[in-house]
C-alpha cells in the first residue's frame, strides 16, 4: 500500500521553529520529486518548497517566496525521508502542511497538478 505520511507539526511562538518530516511507504521516496504545500483556512493549497530526486545533476530546491531563508528542504535517502525545517515562524505560517510526492523526479514540483501522491497533512499553528 502506497502512503506518505506527515510528523512534526505542531504549536509554538512566533520566532520557533519546528521541523517536519515526510516518510514514505509502498514506494522508494528517493525515486521522487517530493514537494511541501500548505493549506490555511478558507485559503487555497499554496507551494512552499520543493526538492528533486538526486539525479546526475545533483539535487535542486526551490521556495516560496515568502519562506525564502526561513524553510529548508532536504532529504535522506538513507531513511526513506525528506525534512522541512521552518524558522522563525510567523503567524501566517499556521497552516496543515501537506508533504506531496511526485513521479517527475528531476522535477521542481511546485503545483498540485504534478502531484502523484499526497500525505494527510500535519498542523502548524503558530501564537503572535
Amino acid at each position: 500500500q502506497v502512503q506518505v505520511v506527515e510528523s512534526g507539526g505542531g504549536s509554538v511562538q512566533s520566532g520557533g521553529s519546528l521541523r517536519l518530516s515526510c516518510v514514505a511507504s509502498g514506494f522508494r521516496l528517493e525515486d521522487f520529486a517530493i514537494a511541501w504545500f500548505r493549506q490555511a483556512p478558507g485559503k487555497e493549497r499554496e507551494f512552499v518548497a520543493a526538492i528533486t530526486a538526486i539525479t546526475r545533476s545533483g539535487i535542486s530546491t526551490t521556495y516560496k517566496d515568502s519562506v525564502k531563508g526561513r524553510f529548508t528542504v532536504s532529504r535522506d535517502n538513507a531513511k526513506n525521508t525528506v525534512y522541512l525545517q521552518m524558522n522563525s515562524l510567523k503567524p501566517e505560517d499556521a497552516a496543515v502542511y501537506y508533504c506531496a510526492a511526485s513521479a517527475y523526479f528531476s522535477r521542481l514540483v511546485t503545483t498540485t497538478r504534478e502531484v502523484d501522491y499526497w500525505g494527510k497533512g500535519t498542523l502548524v499553528t503558530v501564537s503572535s
